[in-house]
């Protein structure tokens, strides 16, 4: 049953943790259960803690228990490291599992429990990593989580609906007077505060006026709402920042350890906004997580750490505004030529002059001066080396270098193509983000 039942989730599991093998099987009578006693059990929260903490996991091996029976569960990426992320995620979405497992293994409830499973697991898993160690305030989580995927079915004059939350975990005079009034202004609802319930957004001038683009809810974590902050700078947000919620971490700088900050953008996904960049992103109706610690050990050694991170906020800003890319982290002397087989800009002398312009320019300066993102977004191939320097773009990709069948548009074959020079990073245009190298696709979110 625990193994039937694992089936309705597996997909869920191997989507968030980006293509990685997932199962869960038990021992055997005649196992060595002594080779699994050191692993850590679900329920031991410092163990796994200690787990995620380790360095250079390409394998997540948990213990649990059903109906007194030992069984392990397996998840394996050897081409990418889990992140300390992934795995204390895991862990919270496999204690809900068990835990869940007890109340529906009466006979004939199966498929009730399969299809609860397969419904809210992972949202009960989201909800549990996102209360942290406050153990009564799972349910007020979870009610937010749900009034937000709710609403981002709304639309309102055709279109869609948008707002946000910042959940604070300090004191609140500390955040509010952390707040540069230069940047934010604060609005306290005063007598009009209230706890968020079914009906919070039933007046659109709620998300409509707080719309999560330039202002926002502010609320503890029982999700009581407290007031609101707006932006008060004048100056307009590059696309990138605006994207990928720049603003946003500055603010959860000060709103105390755990605090985290709840949207429903512009393409209805809800987006959870943790600290260090890492995002939860409900999307076409799953989970994933977009976690920048991936990407730096994806192009650890081959690219430095500042262009990663320019590279990271510009890959998804393109994925949220639905705009395809490939980019190529050439390996040390490739050839170009070798690479090339033409140009989106033929040899037509404009787009000669706008492409040598960039030549050279290193990532952060383009992220600045906001051209890089109309660079990844424009047709092609764009090159770059492992110094963050931009050495073309536009580069119309030689396939004949793509061994075997490959499954998926010109995108799709033109990364595993370029995989073949150095180290690649894939947006499609419906949202996916992919990692390859060698030809093979050894990562994908969204």
């Amino acid at each position: 049953m625990p193994k039937t039942a694992f089936q309705a989730i597996e997909n869920s599991i191997i989507a968030f943790l980006g293509g990685a093998a997932v199962s869960l099987g038990e021992l055997e009578p005649g196992e060595d259960l002594a080779a699994v006693e050191d692993l850590p059990a679900v329920e031991d929260l410092a163990a796994v803690e200690d787990l995620a903490a380790g360095e250079d996991h390409h394998e997540i091996l948990i213990r649990l228990m059903f109906d007194k029976s030992t069984y392990l569960f397996k998840a394996k990426r050897e081409e990418l490291a889990f992140t300390s992320t992934e795995i204390s995620f895991i862990r919270e979405l496999l204690a809900a599992f068990e835990g869940l497992y007890g109340g529906f293994s009466a006979e004939g409830y199966a498929a009730h429990f399969r299809t609860a499973l397969l419904t809210s697991l992972t949202d009960i898993a989201v909800a549990r990593y996102l209360r942290g160690d406050r153990k009564g305030v799972f349910w007020p989580v979870q009610s937010l989580i749900q009034l937000l995927k709710n609403l981002s079915y709304q639309r309102y004059e055709g279109t869609p609906a948008t707002t946000g939350f910042l959940v604070y975990r300090s004191q609140l005079d500390d955040f509010v007077g952390s707040l540069k009034a230069s940047h934010f202004n604060w609005f306290d609802l005063g007598k009009e505060r209230q706890r968020i319930n079914a009906d919070f957004f039933r007046n659109p001038l709620t998300y409509r006026f707080v719309d999560g683009l330039r202002a926002l809810f502010v609320c503890d974590i029982r999700m009581n709402v407290k007031g609101t902050i707006q932006t008060g700078s004048p100056r307009p947000r590059k696309p990138v920042e605006q994207l990928a919620w720049k603003d946003t971490q500055d603010l959860l700088g000060s709103a105390g350890e755990a605090a985290f900050a709840i949207f429903v953008n512009e393409v209805s996904e809800v987006e959870v906004v943790l600290d260090g960049g890492r995002l939860l992103v409900w999307r076409k109706g799953v989970w994933g997580v977009y976690d920048p610690d991936i990407f730096r050990e994806f192009f650890a050694g081959k690219l430095d750490k500042r262009s990663v991170d320019s590279l990271v906020g510009a890959i998804y800003a393109l994925s949220k505004s639905r705009h395809g890319t490939v980019v190529l982290v050439a390996d040390e002397g490739t050839d170009l030529d070798a690479l090339r087989k033409g140009s989106v800009g033929g040899r037509e002398s404009l787009s000669r002059a706008l492409v040598e312009h960039v030549r050279g320019s290193k990532l952060g300066v383009l992220e600045h001066s906001g051209e890089l993102s109309r660079i990844l977004s424009s047709d092609g191939l764009t090159v770059i080396n492992r110094k963050g320097e931009l050495l073309d773009t536009g580069v119309i990709v030689d396939t004949s270098q793509v061994k075997g069948l490959v499954t998926g548009g010109g995108r799709t074959t033109a990364a595993s193509a370029a995989s073949h020079f150095g180290l690649v990073i894939k947006v499609s245009e419906d949202g996916p983000v992919e990692l390859y190298r060698a030809g093979k696709r050894i990562y994908r979110f969204g």
